[in-house]
């Protein structure tokens, strides 16, 4: 049965999987509609096929199957779609204004004439312009939206497909659907090739067997790896696409013969490639090459002596390990130091900025993220930058290539050393651009621990060069006396030794209280532990202020205790909307003035300013892993204000929201990309451990 009308009102919506509750109103008559209808409003028309049920509570309702939103026809309706947050910087009394200067004739002035919108009060030519922009822009992600959604593709990912593809989106989509696997939107395989297989293609078709082997491809950089072995990749494909190893083969010669993969043999193994992924690569050993064997080494000739002066200033006394990496950095154009925590890396860092900057040499240090850059800064003394803010990175290109924003490609950087800390976040795509920008004759110190997770985007730099065995390197495996004397960097050591937490027997006076092991019985007395924490007992014993001190890691994002149901969990707790503030739903989750969020994708263009002492700072690009707090939700021009923990504040559109998650709760992976834990910060941890027999809450304060 199909009927026609118009949404009234919303009774009800469920944001996680947008099943909704609506007044309806027909020609005939005005009853209520149930079902999934993501992006419905109050004033939308619609054109829905369904059945009529008997609620046992509710009465007659009907059931919508599948719908068609059509564009509204009254005064009274398009004035409702236009105030319903649809439209960018339309509200409910601008919307009123412009249907009553234009009526039923709106919808085409807007289309057509936006120019016209300037003769109302309150409508500058420009803001004219934005009003037709939106209307059309959301209009034609509404029509995607309803395409994808068909299949079964979550809403989030219509605009970006309208980005990309514009008007044409859905012709190409019906096309070809395993273009959507490039957009690198999180779109699940199995969902394009159902997709796929609806529309027609079968299942020997070169374009899916193609997409799969790309896709698998692609699966493999989530972690940290660059390729694939041919017979894993092969026995992969044949399981995702129930095809014969002999079609794969084939897709796998036609993706060679098309230059999208490389296939190379070594160590009696073939091994498969997206192209960029090999080029990139390949590029890195180039570059590192061609830096090692510069002969412009900038040298210190007194080295030695310098190291004894350092000493005595400092009064410190350099094990032999820190002064032998010193002295290989200084014969070096290319060195990595690599140890866990405690082991003394910074100490080095910071010599090597105090004997080189005596020297007259200019030393610049970089970080992969902003809290890491920060915490650089903070231990060494020394302004340290992202590595994006020092290359001058403004946006991605479709091939995961960077490209910046100086007056030409890969300006070099004016440095003669280069120090890189947390270099196990460093992605294959990073660090190429880094060593495109460096002289030939600038030293390069990698700083980091290679026994850290893999980075998030493909290839694991660190280890990899290390095991190369190509680049001079130093192993730091002494824990320092200060840091010996934290029970968080001793058991760090001994879980990566495959050894057990210290017991209360095994400890010995002097050691820090800045571990805490807290056995429960069940999830649900976990959840109830972290919320105590967090919202009281932290406080009370070290007066720790969960914004500014709290951090609670967990292994995954699904179940009671990921993030998820946490970041629900401790928003209620910690941030309830009591006073009633604007608010907006994305992605299953609320957000709201005074949240604790985290960028959780590379956003090269959104723009943000910093104030400075001296001026305002403008810039763009905010980056995965960066965490902030929303400060105002703006209904009116449909934005989202966020400030960073290093004081930048952006703009989103509350289409970019599927950007930022809540940052209650993190997964242990994201928290990788940030220092959180480091001696004596005053900064508490607090992780949870979960499988079938057992639950585990960990608790590292001053962590």
């Amino acid at each position: 049965m199909k009927v026609i009308g118009e949404v009234r009102d919303i009774i009800y919506r469920n944001e996680t999987n947008s099943y909704t509750i609506a007044e309806f109103e027909t020609e005939e008559e005005s009853t209520t509609i149930v079902g999934y209808l993501p992006f419905i409003n109050a004033g939308d028309t619609l054109e829905a096929e369904g059945k009529f049920v008997e609620h046992k509570e509710y009465g007659r309702q009907f059931k919508v199957d599948t719908f068609e939103k059509k564009m509204p026809q009254t005064s009274e309706a398009i004035q409702k779609y236009l105030a319903n947050g649809n439209i960018k910087g339309v509200g409910e009394a601008l919307a009123k204004r412009i249907v009553n200067r234009f009526g039923e004739e709106t919808i085409k002035i807007i289309k057509e004439r936006p120019f016209l919108l300037a003769e109302i009060r309150g409508i500058s030519e420009n803001k004219a312009k934005e009003i037709s922009e939106s209307f059309i822009e959301n209009w034609e992600v509404w029509q995607i939206v309803g395409f994808l959604d068909k299949f079964g593709i979550g809403v989030e990912n219509a605009k970006k497909v309208y980005e990309l593809y514009g008007t044409s989106a859905i012709e190409q989509i019906e096309s070809n659907p395993y273009l959507l696997i490039d957009l690198a939107t999180g779109i699940d395989f199995k969902q394009i090739d159902k997709m796929a297989l609806e529309i027609g293609i079968s299942y020997d078709n070169d374009k899916r067997i193609e997409s799969g082997i790309k896709y698998a491809l692609i699966r493999s950089t989530y972690n940290g790896h660059a390729c694939a072995i041919e017979e894993n990749l092969i026995e992969f494909v044949r399981t995702l696409l129930d095809v014969a190893t002999e079609n794969i083969e084939d897709g796998i010669i036609n993706l060679k013969l098309k230059d999208e993969i490389r296939v190379e043999k070594r160590e009696n193994a073939t091994y498969i490639y997206l192209a960029q992924f090999f080029d990139v690569e390949e590029e890195i050993a180039i570059r590192i090459q061609r830096l090692k064997e510069s002969k412009n080494i900038k040298k210190i000739s007194n080295i030695k002596s310098e190291l004894k002066k350092i000493e005595k200033i400092s009064e410190i006394e350099l094990s032999q390990k820190q002064k032998e990496a010193i002295q290989l950095i200084n014969e070096n154009n290319v060195t990595i130091i690599t140890g866990g925590p405690g082991t003394g890396k910074t100490t080095i860092i910071k010599s090597i900025i105090d004997i080189y900057e005596k020297s007259g040499k200019k030393v610049v240090l970089a970080a992969p993220t902003g809290r890491a850059a920060k915490r650089m800064t903070e231990t060494t003394g020394k302004e340290a930058s992202t590595l994006h803010r020092l290359l001058e990175i403004g946006k991605i290109d479709d091939n995961n290539l960077y490209k910046n924003t100086k007056e030409y490609e890969g300006a070099p950087i004016d440095a003669d050393i280069v120090i890189v800390d947390e270099m196990s976040m460093v992605d294959m795509f990073l660090m190429n651009y880094l060593l495109k920008c460096l002289y030939r004759g600038t030293k390069l110190v990698l700083v980091g621990d290679e026994d850290q997770l893999a980075s998030v985007g493909p290839g694991s730099v660190l280890k990899d060069l290390i095991h190369s065995e190509a680049i001079p390197t130093i192993h730091l495996d002494k824990i320092f006396r200060q840091a010996a004397k934290s029970k968080i960097i001793l058991n760090a050591h001994r879980v990566n030794n495959g050894e057990y937490f210290l017991k209360k027997e095994d400890l010995e006076e002097g050691l820090q209280e800045d571990f805490f092991f807290i056995k429960e019985n069940s999830q649900e007395s976990m959840v109830s532990e972290i919320i105590s924490l967090c919202t009281g007992r932290l406080k009370k014993y070290g007066n720790y202020d969960f914004f500014q001190n709290i951090q609670v890691l967990t292994p995954t994002k699904k179940g009671l205790l990921g993030t998820r149901e946490l970041n629900k969990v401790l928003q209620e707790k910690l941030n309830p909307n009591i006073n009633n503030l604007p608010e907006k739903a994305s992605m299953g989750a609320i957000f709201r003035p005074g949240d604790r969020v985290m960028q959780v994708k590379n956003n090269y263009d959104i723009y943000w300013e910093k104030e400075t002492n001296e001026s305002k700072e403008l810039g763009s690009g905010v980056f995965n892993g960066e965490i902030g707090t929303i400060l105002k939700i703006d209904e009116i021009n449909k934005q989202a204000e966020v400030k960073f923990d290093d004081e930048k504040i952006a703009l989103y559109d509350f289409a970019d929201l599927d950007q930022i998650e809540h940052s209650y709760s993190i997964t242990i992976h994201k928290a990788q990309r940030k220092r959180i834990w480091c001696c004596n910060n005053g900064n508490t941890t607090i992780s949870t451990n979960v499988d079938d027999k057992k639950s585990t809450l960990h608790r590292n304060n001053k962590s």
